[in-house]
Formats: C-alpha cells, structure tokens, sequence
C-alpha cells in the first residue's frame, strides 16, 4: 500500500476550504470502442491482447459482471466470460476524446490536474463562469461531455481530492456523489476500509485481523499504533480515516515516473509465478508509457512482502530505455538478482523514471466562492 501521489507533507498546504471536483470517465477505453462500433455495445468487451500474454487494459461494465477487471491475464478474462469480446487498443483515439474532455474542464477552471487520459481533478474554488455552485459545473460538465463524446462520466464534489476521488466512484456508472462541508468525517466511517485508495485485498484482510473493518474502526486507532503495522502507510491513513487532505490541485505537476504495480489475491512465492507476473506488469507498464509518449533511463522493480516490508532495487542507464524488450529484461533481471525471496510477496510494481517529457504531458481568477450545494 503507498500514499496517493505520493506527495510528502512538506509539500502539503493548507490553503482554506477548497471545491474539488474528481471527474472519471466510466469504462473509458471499452466505451470508447462500443461508441465507434455499434454492433458491440451492451456486449462484454475487453481492450487489451487476446493471446498468450496478454492483459486487460479496460473492461466494460457488461464484462465486469462476469468478474473481469483490468491488469488481468486475458486467459483468466476469457475463463471467466466465454463470450468476451477483445478490441486492440487504439491509443490515439483515446488521446483524442481526452483532449476534448480536458477542453471542457478547461471552459470552467484552469486548474485542471489530469491523472490520467480518463480522469482528473477541478478546483472550481474561483467561479469563474458565476455558476454559484460546485455541483452545477459537474453536472454541466458531466451534460456536455455525454452530448459531445457520447460518453458517460461520473463525478464526485467534495472540499478536498481524496474526498472527491471516492465520491466520483460512489454511484458509478453515469453517477454524481456530492460530500459537503463537514460531512467528510461521517462519509468515510461508513466505507469499507477496501474502498480506500492504496488499500488492497490482502490490506484489507490485515485490517481485518486487527479489527479494523471500516473508516470508522480506523479512525479509533492511533498514529503509532498505525506506524507499528503500516509502516509510512500510516500517515496516509490517519488522514483519510478523518476525511482529511491537504493536497493541492496542481496543474503543472511534472510526470516524474510511469509505472505500474499489482497487489494479489494471494501471496505469491514461486519463481515461475514471480515471472509470469513480471511479463504482466512489463505488459501493463509499457502500455502506459507508450500513451504517455516518453522515455526514461531508470527501471525500479518494488515488491512488498506478506509482512508489508517494502524492497526495491532500481537501475540507471547510461541511454533511454530502448524498447519493450529491453525494459523487460531489466525488469526480470531485477526480479532474478533477489530470488530466491526469503518470504511471499503481495505486490509486484515496476516503474521507469528519470523521463525526458513526453508529448502527451500536457501543462497542468477570482471571483466570487462558490457552495457545494
């Protein structure tokens, strides 16, 4: 488990009561491709590789009822849902619709901080379009991307990012959650400790073994108590138990890394099964680094153990990495250097940092305050 963008307090700021709005597109990738082809909407569709090694990249709502997910194995996807329809993925469309959804955003604040091509942060403290209201511009953005993309977004409202963040996936698809001024605290008691960003399967089920079951059963615990179980993932979870977050909204923030990283259902020990594991992430990561159209000179392999101790082993080229191929092989050579493991992992991450900017990063008024109601 890590913290959410991995920002240190130094950086945070507390800069009075701010109206956040997350906005994400549902599905984006596989409603893209049931938009452009008719004869697949209402189907399950899959965007990713069908064959051998392939990896979901985005499933759509049809084919998550059959438990498909994205990062999973395409020959676990197919197991699962027979009749799953595969769709390459076409990164330049997606770019394409992304750039018209951030124009929108851009119509109402120009703090617009994309996290990724289907998701994003608003800060609209500025009324910039006199609108009055935080919920008004979601559900005008939300109006206007459906009759401009013919997609559907689901947007969460809320005084801070994390608030806003879980708000957005409160009532997907098509969906809109608004947590207002003091209801923070009250909100996040009710939720699963699971629905927390950074809380996996096997987090929750630690959890679990500590009697800690929701918000509210995290919000009784202490910070050293945290810190004795959870390393620098305490902090985190003090905050977040107490609905606060002082993060900024930052439009310019730089790319500093690109990467990927995948938490298991169960602990994984294997050579073999580490290996196939890499393939997947080198699969996933790759993937991401292509859309995001830059290159690097560092690859960072991160495992953390059963016992939630976190190792990484990293290393820095001379030259940009060259190609998929050979960010694998320094994947797996990572991987090799540390086997066999003295105990079982939980997760699995690789990361290629030290980037030269990409095409597709993007650079991230004031008037009357607006009300989230």
């Amino acid at each position: 488990m890590s913290p959410p963008d991995g920002q240190s307090e130094q950086e945070e700021e507390a800069d009075g009561l701010r109206k956040v709005i997350h906005v994400d597109m549902d599905a984006f990738y596989a409603s893209v491709e049931q938009r452009d082809d008719p004869s697949i909407r209402g189907k399950p569709v899959a965007v990713g590789g069908s064959a051998g090694r392939g990896v979901v990249a985005a499933a759509s709502y049809e084919a998550r009822a059959f438990g498909v997910r994205s990062a999973m194995p395409s020959v676990r996807a197919t197991r699962l849902c027979p009749n799953l329809i595969f769709r390459k993925p076409r990164f330049d469309v997606y770019r394409a619709v992304s750039q018209e959804i951030r124009a929108i955003f851009l119509d109402y604040t120009p703090l617009v901080e994309p996290l990724s091509l289907d998701e994003a942060y608003l800060d609209v403290t500025a009324d910039i379009k006199g609108m009055g209201s935080a919920t008004r511009i979601a559900e005008e953005i939300r109006r206007r991307i459906k009759a401009e993309t013919g997609l559907t977004a689901s947007a969460g409202v809320s005084y801070n990012k994390f608030l806003a963040k879980i708000a957005s996936d409160q009532n997907k698809p098509d969906g809109l959650c608004v947590i207002r001024p003091g209801e923070g605290a009250a909100f996040v008691a009710t939720l699963p400790v699971r629905r927390f960003h950074g809380v996996g399967p096997r987090g929750a089920e630690k959890m679990a073994r500590l009697g800690i079951e929701n918000g509210a059963d995290l919000a009784t615990k202490d910070l050293a108590f945290l810190r004795a179980h959870f390393g620098s993932f305490a902090e985190y979870l003090y905050r977040a138990a107490r609905g606060v977050d002082l993060r900024q909204v930052r439009p310019n923030r730089p790319r500093k890394s690109v990467g990927g990283e995948r938490t298991f259902s169960e602990d994984i020990k294997e050579p073999e099964a580490l290996r196939e594991t890499m393939d997947h992430i080198v699969d996933i990561v790759w993937e991401r680094i292509e859309r995001a159209g830059t290159r690097g000179r560092t690859v960072t392999l991160k495992l953390r153990y059963a016992d939630f101790q976190t190792l990484t082993r990293a290393r820095s080229l001379h030259h940009f990495v060259a190609d998929k191929a050979e960010f694998s092989q320094i994947g797996h050579a990572l991987l090799e250097e540390l086997m066999p493991l003295p105990q079982p992992i939980r997760l699995m991450g690789l990361t290629l940092s030290a980037l030269e900017r990409g095409e597709d990063e993007t650079p991230r008024a004031k008037d009357g305050q607006l009300s989230l109601l």
